[in-house]
């Protein structure tokens, strides 16, 4: 099964010539375009969370209404961005991304400048509209525009890097402007990057689209957005209420039905959104399974440690930002030491050595106690996020390694899908396992045992079929 060969450093033309694992300078200039939209768009899905409380009070939202602000976000963002991957391979993937970009300045300054609830949360679906589309015609426009090999790991892994840091820095930045200018400046924060962006982009980007344009699959966009959405609004609800409420067991059945009924919709149709024999391969779904993995329990270790640091040890919500900081520091120095490290060793060591590592160091912050437990948790945090980012530069890889560049639109949407519904999965999920013990510390410990067991057999499994995908 050759066709099913990971990259590995001997794999591909390009580690074989040097002087093509060399990186121009416009290839220079189209990265630091993309990873600077890529960095804006991780920044957005934190960047709110420690000021919805100001929000709130200062819009008049309810108490119930302010997990809107983030879950109106994520629904937009997780449910269309399958469908937002094929768009950018029928209308051109630069298209859509400058598209994306312009409509993400816009809603970001209508949310800056929102006078209600019901502006705000406009400016909020647009916003996860956009990140839909730009996020993975973005990607699709480097992992395209960097050959398969050291070039494009390198690339890819200096994505992830900066993606899991703007993420940590988002939870930073938003808690400095907050305090220091205002909560709207959260938002407002977007429009200058956005319009830099939107001046140099033209100049440097290429179009890029399949030879031959693919019809879009309405039928299968409709099942996969819907079961997206209600699963993700399942999960949401999960997270507030438990997992016997009644609204999410009803949204979860619904999505767990459209996302069968798409399965046998891309069976059937003459132009599938996501061909079948693409959902055959081990490296795409062991790819996405492992990346699925990687950022639902990163990004819900997160969450529990933030609950950790101002709950049990009475943090500020800047001071437990700050605390971040040693995470996305790992994070990107993972990133970078990546493509090296799958250079050398491969995607599937870069899979399993990274789970494994952020499995172990996952495991020790269940040692943490209620009389301060800080240097642990620096110092575990540290360590995971090298190994969360090996494992992700390693999924990004696999999951996009071994395809024709006018699917690419379509990897990288899946790949893409499975980062959105990750980060969204990961805190409701955490959340249901904290409320199960009546003392809060002890909820958090149960959650880190949880948390460090799904990392570790996600690293197990993966390295296991994808060995098998090698044979």
């Amino acid at each position: 099964m050759a066709a099913l060969d990971l990259p590995t450093s001997t794999s591909t033309s390009a580690s074989k010539d040097p002087a093509e694992a060399r990186m121009t300078g416009r290839m220079r200039l189209v990265l630091v375009v993309l990873l600077l939209a890529q960095f804006m768009l991780a920044v957005d899905f934190s960047i709110l969370n420690v000021a919805l409380p100001v929000i709130g009070e200062g819009l008049g939202f309810t108490l119930g209404g302010l997990q809107w602000i983030a879950t109106a976000f994520a629904l937009a963002a997780a449910g269309f961005t399958l469908l937002f991957g094929r768009v950018a391979d029928l209308v051109g993937r630069r298209r859509l991304f400058l598209g994306g970009m312009a409509v993400l300045g816009v809603s970001s300054l209508a949310g800056g400048l929102a006078t209600g609830p019901e502006m705000l949360m406009a400016a909020r679906v647009a916003q996860g509209l956009a990140t839909a589309a730009v996020t993975p015609a973005g990607l699709s426009l480097l992992t395209s525009s960097f050959p398969e090999g050291p070039l494009r790991a390198k690339a890819l892994g200096l994505n992830g890097a900066l993606m899991s840091a703007g993420f940590t820095t988002g939870a930073i930045l938003g808690g400095v402007l907050t305090d220091l200018l205002s909560w709207r400046w959260a938002f407002l924060v977007n429009v200058p990057v956005a319009l830099a962006v939107l001046l140099v982009a033209p100049a440097v980007l290429k179009e890029s689209r399949p030879a031959v344009r693919p019809r879009l699959d309405v039928p299968g966009a409709v099942t996969v957005t819907g079961g997206l959405l209600a699963l993700v609004y399942g999960l949401t609800v999960t997270g507030e209420h438990g997992w016997t409420d009644p609204t999410a067991l009803v949204s979860l059945a619904v999505g767990a039905v459209l996302l069968a009924a798409f399965v046998l919709v891309e069976r059937r149709s003459a132009s599938p959104l996501v061909p079948i024999h693409v959902l055959k391969r081990r490296t795409v779904v062991w790819g996405n399974l492992a990346g699925l993995v990687a950022f639902v329990t990163e990004t819900s270790l997160v969450f529990l440690m933030t609950l950790y640091l101002q709950d049990v040890l009475g943090f500020s919500p800047l001071a437990a930002g700050l605390s971040f900081g040693v995470l996305g520091a790992g994070t990107v120095l993972g990133g970078v030491a990546a493509s090296r490290f799958i250079g050398r060793f491969g995607a599937r060591a870069a899979l399993v050595s990274g789970g494994l590592l952020q499995a172990a160091a996952t495991l020790a912050l269940y040692g943490l106690d209620d009389r301060g437990g800080l240097a642990l948790l620096l110092a575990a945090t540290f360590a995971g996020g090298v190994g969360n980012m090996l494992a992700i530069v390693g999924f990004m890889v696999t999951a996009t390694s071994g395809l024709p560049d006018g699917e690419q639109g379509m990897a990288t949407g899946l790949a893409t899908m499975t980062q959105q519904i990750g980060i969204t999965m990961g805190t409701p999920v955490m959340s249901a396992v904290v409320v199960t013990a009546p003392v809060l510390l002890d909820g958090i410990g149960r959650a880190v045992l949880v948390n460090a067991a799904i990392v570790a057999a996600g690293a197990v499994l993966s390295g296991l079929f994808l060995r098998r995908a090698r044979a």
